[in-house]
């Protein structure tokens, strides 16, 4: 099993609801794995970075988990997910304000974005598509889709009525003021409404996001 990387990455259906582990076979607990996303109801994808065996003889997965601290990983039992490829890639600058998108190591899609002021940045790492939900109103603020990712702001504890995570999303209304291209969102990262409805059609949850610099 490789890592993620822009040639593709495994990704991880949990069809049991289970705990993820500090450590293959145990440990200390670091979040339970549900079967469907909080707010889209949809089947939860994880990105799996590694595996490994544990005490009992176990497969065990790591795998990139939507929870504080950004970074945060556990180990599922290989047993109680379903495994896929994806062949996708997300990667973000923050630094030229742009999404690109990658298709077995070629890119497929370039796109300017509005992504974090300098107080409330957009943060860095490895992170990965976890809850993509369509919006009841396409034309509001965030625009038809919101994507969340796994990442949460690393000054705000909570927007939107939301725990502070960070998401892909369109643009609409009084957000629609922001050109692309800028830096000027309280973290999340904001695309024309095309561009985040083809995300999330094609972009299956669990496909790794690379926010750098």
């Amino acid at each position: 099993m490789t890592a993620p990387d822009r040639l593709g990455a495994t990704i991880a259906k949990v069809v049991v609801a289970a705990n993820t582990w500090s450590r293959p076979g145990g440990g200390i607990l670091r979040w339970r794995a549900g079967t469907r996303t909080p707010w889209g109801g949809d089947p939860t994808w994880l990105l799996v970075t590694g595996c490994s065996r544990g005490p009992e003889g176990r497969r065990w997965l790591r795998v990139v988990l939507p929870v504080r601290p950004n970074g945060a990983v556990g180990w599922l039992r290989a047993d109680f997910v379903l495994l896929r490829r994806t062949t996708y890639e997300v990667e973000i600058s923050t630094g030229r304000a742009e999404v690109a998108v990658y298709r077995a190591g070629r890119l497929v899609l370039s796109a300017r974005a509005v992504v974090g002021a300098p107080g409330t940045p957009t943060p860095r790492g490895l992170f990965a598509v976890y809850d993509p939900v369509p919006q009841p109103r396409p034309e509001g603020f965030v625009g038809p889709w919101v994507i969340h990712l796994t990442a949460h702001s690393s000054v705000l504890e909570n927007f939107g009525g939301g725990p502070g995570r960070v998401a892909i999303h369109g643009r609409g209304g009084a957000s629609l003021r922001v050109p692309l291209g800028t830096t000027a969102s309280h973290g999340c990262v904001r695309v024309d409404n095309g561009v985040v409805a083809w995300l999330a059609r094609t972009i299956p949850p669990g496909t790794p996001v690379r926010i750098t610099a």
